[in-house]
This record gives C-alpha cells, structure tokens and sequence, in this order.
C-alpha cells in the first residue's frame, strides 16, 4: 500500500490521522485530478482575460460542478454578491480594525481561537493564521452588532480564509453568510437554526418516513445529530474538499443546498442507520456517515444531492420555515416571561 505518494498534511494544512485511508483516497484522487483538469480548462474559457462572473446557468452548471481552488476568492464573492456589498463600503474592513475593540468581543474571540482546527499546521500557535482569524472575527463582531460573536463562526470563517487567503475577502463572504444567506443562525437565541432542524425533520418524514420513525423511536433528537452540521455549515464534519464543494453551491444557491446535503446523507445511509437498535449505536453511526467513503468522493456526493433528495423546491422550504417560525413564536409567548 502506498502511503508515501501522499502527505500525512493535506493541501489545506489539516493533519491526516492514523486511521486515514489512503488507499480509498488515491482511489478516489486518481479519478478526481482529471475532473480538476478538466474543470480548471472549461473556468479558464469562462474567466477568460478579466471577464467578470454574471449569475447565468452556465455558471450555475459550472458551479455545482465545483469552481477551482485558485478561482473561489473571487467566483464565491461574485455569485453571492458580496462583491456588491463591499462596493458600498470598500474602507469598512480596515476602518473597523483600525478602531477601538470592546473588550468583552476581545475575550469572547480569544477563547476560541485555540479550539478552531487543533489539526491544521497553519492555525498552530506558530502560524500567524490565528491572528487573521482574530481579525475577521473581531471586525464582525464589532459590525453586527446583533450577531457580536458565535460559536461556529470561529470554524466558518477559519476555512474561508483557508480557501481564500484572504482577511477582507473572508470578512464579506462571512458578512453575506451570516446576514444573506443563513439569517438568525447566529443570533442570540439562534430562531433560524431551530427553525431549519425542524423543517428538516419534517423533510426527512416526508421523504424517508422509516428513517424519521425510526430516529423517533431510538429517541436521539435531530438537533443532537444536526446542529453541527447546520453551524458549521458542515465544516469539521465532512471532508474538506467535500467541504468546499458544497460552499462553492451554498453561495450560489443558498442554504436550500443544505437540506439538500443532509437528506443525501440520510437517505443514502438508511441501510445502516434502520439497522441501529439503540440511542448510541445510532447517534455512533450518524458520525460516521460524514466520514466514509461516499462522502470522501466528493464529485459523486455532489452529483447526487441534485438527485437522492428528489424535488425541493424553495417554496417548500419558505412554507415550511414560516410554519415551524409561527409554532415557536406561539411557543415562546405562552412561556412565563
């Protein structure tokens, strides 16, 4: 077997544990450098010589068959139109950096800046990375008042400048995230990611009805499996490159691809996850759908969120949000005050 025609870090300094497999990644490596090469010529052809990203089907179509790694700064900033938000205040970024911080964000911050990506060699203490994540963060935090700083951010916006290489083009696509495209995820009492577990759970009864019985019956609830996975918008749950493909779709299309991602992984897992018996078999087996082989070929998973999860239209998912919305504002107002 051979383990030395690859690195025991990966292209995005993350470490490869003891137990990584090799042999299904220079399996799955072998045929996914020509889908790269291949992708590489037709974004060439689009970019062309300083030719500006327009959101057509073209680039829909390109996009979800993944954008190359040198492109994502500016195709990312381009097809979520963050490029368009900065153009409103292009001095934003340095003059809140340039500004005094509160401290109280200082201390939040610091705390979990060791914590984000323990095995990746560029956010290590001798890598100044933590000090350009301290920096997006802190200026969002001091921009979004509302929002200040959230667990998940930290891992959010360590994986944006991972792909991007860049403070300020980080600070905007978290900005178009966090206020576009995953709205009330990140507040205090975080209503827009109850809201979706929920609407996905009703996804899933729908489309997988054993699967959702059955998750019922062993009593593990969807937000004990799903929370991270909704947080983090799957960063430090699937593999990175994976990872990056479906951000590459979530910019594009927005957080309709999520549901998309969980409904794949659900359903392509039913076999083992109706074989689980008890709360802990069940909530192992949900950690290790994130892990294995199909999720590692990330072309193929990415095909097949379009087609596993059958039609998901984006009326459904508003009607089913503002339905789950409404029971928890009634929830909330019965509740002594």
């Amino acid at each position: 077997m051979a383990h030395s025609s690859f690195s025991t870090v990966d292209e995005y300094g993350f470490e490869r544990h003891d137990d990584f497999d090799y042999e299904s990644y220079e399996e799955f490596m072998s045929v996914y450098l020509k889908v790269l090469a291949s992708r590489a010529q037709k974004w060439a052809g689009l970019l062309g010589e300083g030719k500006s990203v327009k959101r057509t089907n073209t680039v829909k179509r390109y996009v979800r068959k993944g954008i190359p790694s040198e492109h994502r700064p500016s195709v990312w900033m381009a097809i979520s139109e963050a490029d368009k938000m900065r153009e409103q205040s292009p001095d934003l970024y340095q003059k809140i950096l340039d500004s005094p911080f509160e401290k109280e964000l200082v201390d939040l911050v610091k705390t979990d800046l060791p914590r984000t990506f323990p095995d990746n060699i560029y956010f290590t203490k001798e890598a100044n990375h933590q000090a350009h994540l301290f920096n997006v963060l802190i200026a969002y935090a001091h921009n979004n008042r509302v929002v200040g700083y959230c667990q998940g951010l930290n891992y959010i916006a360590g994986l944006l400048l991972l792909a991007t290489k860049s403070e300020e083009i980080s600070f905007w696509l978290l900005k178009v995230l966090v206020e576009k495209i995953l709205p009330d995820y990140y507040t205090k009492t975080m209503d827009g990611l109850i809201v979706d577990i929920e609407v996905l759970s009703e996804l899933v009864k729908a489309k997988a009805p054993d699967v959702h019985q059955h998750v019922i019956n062993l009593g593990l609830p969807w937000a004990v499996i799903t929370t991270k996975w909704f947080v983090c918008l799957f960063a430090e749950v699937l593999p990175i490159e994976t990872v990056l493909r479906i951000w590459d779709c979530l910019f594009y299309e927005g957080s309709k691809i999520l549901f998309r991602v969980c409904l794949t992984l659900i359903k392509n897992n039913r076999a083992s996850i109706m074989a689980c018996n008890d709360f802990t078999s069940l909530a192992e087996c949900f950690k290790a759908i994130v892990k294995n082989a199909s999720a590692l070929h990330c072309h193929e998973f990415m095909q097949s969120i379009f087609k596993v999860p059958g039609t998901l239209s984006n009326s459904t998912i508003i009607k089913l949000r503002a339905r789950f919305a409404k029971q928890r504002r009634e929830q909330q107002q019965k509740e002594p005050r």
